[in-house]
């Protein structure tokens, strides 16, 4: 098995297995990202405590890269320090940005990697950025509401 069968084999196991897949609570965040360019969406919801990931959830439709990709991100940046989690999506939008150039560092992104040979394919990109733009948008808006005092989600929606 080459490098490349093996990398296809890890993106179809999350597909099939979505790792931390379904809504739960608590969480201080929700989003909705939608990929206009093929339909793929994600909820995902955020939960942080003292500066820590303490839980990421989701539930989207969609094809299997961008749901793969939600479940290594989810796999990758919980029971991390939020600033660590923010830097890992900023090393996986750098190799997806990469066109097949940038190997990104197997140590940091671990099943991640497995991503870098569809950056050669620019209209898969954005469905393997989805899960993790969800994620920086998240906890974007978890942080600012943590910070005014206030919260702005629905949960009753």
């Amino acid at each position: 098995m080459n490098v490349e069968d093996l990398y296809q084999e890890i993106i179809l196991d999350h597909y099939r297995e979505r790792h931390h897949s379904g809504l739960r609570e608590p969480y201080e965040a929700e989003v909705h990202h939608v990929n206009p360019s093929c339909g793929d969406e994600v909820t995902l919801r955020v939960h942080l405590s003292d500066g820590v990931v303490r839980d990421v959830s989701y539930s989207g439709v969609g094809c299997s890269i961008s749901q793969a990709s939600t479940s290594v991100m989810a796999d990758l940046v919980i029971g991390k320090p939020l600033t660590e989690g923010l830097e890992l999506r900023s090393e996986f939008t750098e190799m997806m940005h990469g066109q097949g150039r940038i190997a990104g560092d197997e140590e940091r992104l671990e099943d991640g990697i497995a991503f870098a040979g569809v950056a050669k394919f620019p209209a898969r990109v954005k469905c393997a950025l989805l899960g993790w733009s969800a994620f920086a948008d998240a906890t974007a808006r978890a942080t600012a509401d943590d910070e005014a005092g206030t919260r702005t989600d629905d949960r009753s929606a």
